[in-house]
């Protein structure tokens, strides 16, 4: 993204411990956007969530840290609240996941960075949108899948709800937010190009929870029309079939989708049950969901006693779509993920030394090939040995404004200098 000739910037600030900015702001880096990144004093606490390096640091941190620069601020701080307004004045895109009023009250709300910065992309994301009765109610992910409706239609019907073991939510909002950034941006420069004074930056408002109603599909429809409220349907999806997941004889789960009538048709050959597939009763999909028991213990029959690994082969070639269900040990061990380049191996600093690291690729321009040093080069702005900087931890220790000194230096803060 370009403005003018320069790299857009972009600048997270999100307060502890909420989510969704970082997966926000990945998103452009790869593609030359400057990510700077503000933390609370000490470091953003996903540093030293779960798994460790041996310097403290969580590998997950330094995934989604990728490709930014940080600095630490104590935004109850009028010098540091100084410090991010002249960040905005040089900024294209600011997100922030505060509770709805705090930038208002810090005197960094959008109607106050709008006045040096016309053009400003403001992002907001929150648990429940910037207007409305629940506005200033807390919203972490998980209370807002609920809220969602997504927790309603995960699992089984006779359990109770299953979360995903992923902050599922933080991360649609933070896609939400990336391109509802991306969207303002380009409606600013369109507006610049067509003059008479447009392109001025729009404000973004990401709620969570309604991150999470957009994948609701088709049960709002169903109950507007019809009144029927979905119910969690185990693995299988509630209205089609054949899908499901099934067993196989080495103790492997696959994922079955035969649900297309010619696809059917094919499935039921290839696991030697063709009567099923020329059955009357099971000529459309509204035949097959009535008999779903019937189709699942034949389809469970065959994979129960053939090996996974035989049951993608077979189910392949018949143009069937079937997926055996991958551990992250699986992803790094298939040649597809490797042929994709979906892993990208790089050194990060570790007590001085530089040790290697593999990080998820994302997304990035696969034009630029997998030789090119330029895709090289975003992929480590972020994971450089930088020398940490201790005069950023606050910005209230500084005499005067310290932000040239921010854009130039990666800030990496560990429990050496908290």
């Amino acid at each position: 993204m370009k403005d003018g000739g320069r790299s857009s910037h972009w600048a997270p600030l999100p307060r502890q411990p909420r989510f969704p900015p970082p997966p926000a702001a990945c998103r452009p880096s790869p593609f030359a956007a400057q990510v700077i990144k503000i933390e609370p004093l000490g470091g953003d606490p996903i540093r030293t969530w779960r798994e460790l390096d041996v310097d403290g640091t969580s590998p997950w941190f330094r995934s989604v840290g990728r490709n930014k620069r940080s600095v630490a601020l104590n935004l109850k701080s009028e010098r540091a609240r100084e410090l991010v307004r002249q960040l905005a004045v040089d900024s294209d895109v600011l997100i922030e996941n505060f509770k709805p009023g705090t930038m208002e009250k810090w005197g960094l709300g959008p109607d106050e960075l709008k006045k040096a910065n016309p053009g400003l992309v403001y992002t907001r994301i929150s648990g429940y949108g910037q207007t409305g009765p629940l506005a200033s109610k807390p919203g972490f992910a998980s209370a807002c899948e609920a809220f969602g409706g997504f927790r309603h239609v995960n699992g089984f019907a006779d359990r109770p709800s299953v979360r995903p073991n992923l902050s599922m939510g933080d991360t649609l909002a933070g896609l939400h937010a990336a391109l509802g950034a991306t969207l303002a941006l380009l409606g600013r420069e369109r507006g610049r190009a067509a003059g008479g004074g447009r392109g001025m930056g729009d404000v973004v408002d990401v709620a969570i929870y309604e991150a999470v109603f957009n994948l609701m599909e088709g049960v709002v429809p169903e109950y507007d029309r019809k009144r029927v409220i979905r119910q969690p349907s185990g693995s299988s999806l509630t209205g089609i079939a054949p899908t499901n997941t099934y067993l196989c004889s080495d103790g492997k789960h696959v994922v079955v989708g035969g649900n297309g009538d010619s696809i059917f048709k094919r499935l039921m050959t290839a696991i030697g049950r063709p009567e099923l597939g020329d059955d009357p009763r099971m000529a459309d999909n509204l035949g097959r969901v009535t008999h779903s028991g019937e189709l699942d213990q034949a389809i469970g029959a065959w994979t129960a006693k053939t090996p996974s690994r035989d049951v993608q082969a077979v189910l392949d070639a018949a143009g069937v779509p079937c997926g055996q269900i991958y551990s992250v040990e699986d992803m790094f061990n298939d040649d597809h993920y490797k042929a994709r380049e979906m892993f990208e191996r790089v050194r990060v600093p570790v007590r001085n030394r530089g040790t290697g690291a593999t990080f998820p690729r994302g997304c990035r321009d696969r034009d630029a090939g997998s030789n090119s040093s330029q895709s090289v080069t975003r992929t480590l702005t972020c994971i450089r040995p930088y020398r940490a900087c201790p005069t950023c931890v606050d910005a209230s220790s500084h005499p005067r404004p310290h932000f040239p000194h921010v854009l130039r230096l990666t800030c990496h803060l560990t429990g050496a200098w908290r």
